[in-house]
């Protein structure tokens, strides 16, 4: 592993293993959660690793509990655990009848609510963790304007990002996407026409960073708004879309209530959009919501003891991101300019709410006062702030 690159949630998920039986670690496909986990148990004595996509070590599971007592002592990490959901009941025997810490380590390719069904019988003996492609803080991109803007074209996942050239990164990306389609979402369990799903995701990019039009984009599909919502939660689940809601102040003001949709990797979101180059990104309507869903994904990801909503009103004031824990509120606004303003809308939304933190995150090398309370900054200087 001598280009391993260094995970984020690496030492909290091998700190969990010495206080909790068993670890999941869920992300989409192929953003680096084999590669992880097997870089926690290579410096383990006694682990095995089974990937269940694999069928010599399917078979070695036909008698699982038989498989698991062989191997008790060891750490056994099961990859793709959605491909063997029946394993659930089995895995929470062998942990209350063993009753140690460190026994597995799970990766699957879906969210615990998508998995709750099958996973509800660990609640309690199980500890999330969510493994994103990778992000600016895994890149080197505090300093290097090339990588923050390669990040940012090619997005996170390794075989995209690591890629010899911008060709090679973006056909990567299309054969995931078809992958996901006609592979990956039968395997879950959906009966979904692929062209229809795909046609969808595609209006998702088209919309991307705005309000979520339920009625408007299931007239476009000849669907109803609810077969609408279920594909969203669709992707949502898988980890490729992010559904932001609305911050709801108890305020005399008409507040935008419906969520706003962002593809979470913007490497997928430039190649549903066509979009191959920077050059091409420079010249797209979609720059900008580019920008913003890039900034807003790395802070949320970056931050997740932090509460992430949007703000709007009918009348226009609005701020991009607010995060809140406890009764702190930090605002922030997503700006692709070099030489970033504040706006009235912003400003005016900062009054209204009466917040006192405010940020703007665009692709600047230092962070600089703006106005009163605001500052702009790149985004990793105000993760580390936050943190």
């Amino acid at each position: 592993m001598h280009n391993y690159r260094n995970r984020i949630i690496s030492a909290a998920v091998t700190n969990k293993l010495t206080s909790t039986p068993a670890v999941a670690i869920l992300g989409p496909r192929q953003c680096g959660k084999s590669t992880l986990a097997k870089k926690i148990i290579s410096g383990i004595d006694r682990a095995v690793y089974l990937d269940l996509e694999s069928p010599s070590d399917i078979n070695k599971l036909r008698d699982a509990e038989a498989f698991f007592n062989l191997n008790a002592g060891n750490l056994i990490c099961l990859d793709e655990i959605q491909r063997a959901p029946d394993l659930f009941p089995v895995l929470r025997s062998v942990i209350d009848r063993t009753n140690r810490n460190g026994q597995f380590i799970i990766l699957g390719s879906a969210s615990p609510d998508l998995l709750k069904q099958r996973s509800e019988s660990l609640a309690g003996r199980l500890a999330y963790f969510e493994l994103t492609p990778f992000l600016a803080s895994e890149c080197n991109t505090k300093s290097n304007a090339k990588e923050l803007r390669k990040l940012w074209l090619r997005g996170g996942f390794p075989r995209s990002f690591l890629a010899r050239s911008e060709h090679e990164s973006y056909a990567w990306r299309l054969d995931f996407i078809r992958t996901f389609l006609e592979r990956d979402i039968p395997q879950f369990g959906f009966q979904i026409p692929a062209k229809k799903l795909g046609r969808f995701w595609n209006m998702c990019a088209h919309v991307h960073g705005q309000v979520l039009n339920s009625s408007k984009l299931g007239e476009s599909l000849s669907v109803s708004h609810h077969t609408v919502r279920s594909y969203v939660d669709l992707l949502e689940h898988t980890f490729l879309l992010r559904v932001l809601t609305p911050f709801e102040a108890n305020l005399k003001k008409r507040l935008i209530k419906s969520p706003k949709i962002f593809i979470r990797d913007t490497g997928l979101l430039h190649a549903l959009l066509a979009i191959e180059t920077h050059n091409d990104l420079l010249g797209h309507p979609a720059y900008g919501f580019s920008w913003e869903g890039f900034a807003i994904e790395n802070l949320i990801a970056s931050l997740p003891q932090w509460k992430p909503f949007f703000y709007r009103t009918a009348s226009g004031s609005e701020i991009d991101l607010i995060l809140e824990k406890g009764r702190r509120l930090v605002a922030i606004e997503c700006k692709a300019s070099t030489a970033p303003e504040v706006t009235h809308k912003f400003r005016t939304a900062l009054e209204i709410l009466e917040i006192k933190e405010a940020w703007i995150v665009a692709p600047v090398e230092e962070a600089c006062p703006a106005d009163k309370n605001i500052s702009v900054a790149p985004i990793e200087n105000i993760i580390q702030q936050l943190k």
